[in-house]
């Protein structure tokens, strides 16, 4: 029985690859067109292969988008070709035919999903935080435009999230430029660095660590000064304790800043005992 059963899912398998292939090269437009748009339907209620599916429904769409350019069904068929790429996770190609189904039918039903996908075609395209960032951007502008363009939208939490994620990848980047600093004893480009990180990003997650590296480049530079510049360093590093500790006076880094905090009030000290002798 399972011989049989087996004899005849090959013969299937066979025969179906056998149709498929005259259709690919058939010069119906129609049957083309409704075959296509079969494979595509069956992959989106996952029967049967759905990677598989899309992948043929492509090859269809492919020939089919010169044809049906301008004409009644080429709306729905550019939509269908956009989301083909994107269900298969080729992004590049999904944000490109989006835009373009975006610009060609401003009016369609469908401009609404295009638009989002698109943008989130952007968002998965987005690399690790170390890389080139380039995507991210764009992910952030065409997530914003969505936003934006369809305030009423069922996908405005989900835009929100993805547009927040990536703003926070690039926060962390511009963050570990300045961290590199401070861990490659560059303090005084590591301060610099964290300054304007702290008053670019007032929101973000990583606010209470620059402020605390800030401090730490600061007091490291200072304590590690020639005599004659310290007073005036351990002033600044005083200082940037002091932002740190008002706005995070339980914070994460608290107890190691105000270890610092006494040597350099120790510093001092022994700075005025050195200036009385």
């Amino acid at each position: 029985m399972k011989k049989i059963i087996l004899f005849l899912s090959v013969v299937f398998l066979l025969t179906s690859c056998g149709e498929y292939q005259e259709v690919l090269k058939s010069k119906d437009t129609a049957l083309k067109y409704t075959t296509a748009e079969n494979l595509y339907n069956e992959a989106k209620a996952g029967e049967g292969n759905s990677r598989k599916k899309f992948r043929k429904a492509l090859r269809l769409f492919e020939q089919l988008m010169p044809e049906y350019r301008g004409k009644p069904q080429g709306q729905r068929l550019a939509f269908l070709f956009a989301d083909t790429y994107y269900e298969l996770g080729d992004y590049f190609l999904a944000a490109y035919q989006f835009e373009r189904f975006a610009e060609t039918y401003p009016e369609s039903e469908k401009v609404e999903e295009a638009a989002f996908k698109g943008a989130k075609s952007y968002y998965y395209l987005s690399p690790p935080y170390y890389l080139d960032q380039t995507e991210t951007v764009k992910g952030i502008g065409q997530l914003q435009e969505f936003i934006d363009r369809f305030p009423e939208s069922e996908r405005m939490d989900e835009a929100n999230e993805l547009a927040t994620e990536l703003r926070v990848k690039l926060e962390r980047k511009v963050y570990e430029i300045a961290k590199q600093y401070h861990h490659t004893e560059s303090y005084i480009a590591a301060m610099a660095a964290f300054d304007n990180f702290i008053s670019d990003y007032p929101g973000s997650p990583f606010r209470e660590r620059a402020m605390y590296y800030r401090f730490e480049s600061a007091y490291l530079y200072a304590i590690n000064s020639y005599a004659y510049a310290m007073p005036e360093r351990l002033e600044k590093a005083r200082e940037y304790y002091e932002d740190y500790q008002r706005y995070y006076p339980e914070g994460e880094f608290i107890e190691m800043a105000n270890t610092a905090l006494k040597d350099i009030e120790k510093t001092e000290q022994q700075l005025k005992s050195e200036t009385r002798i």
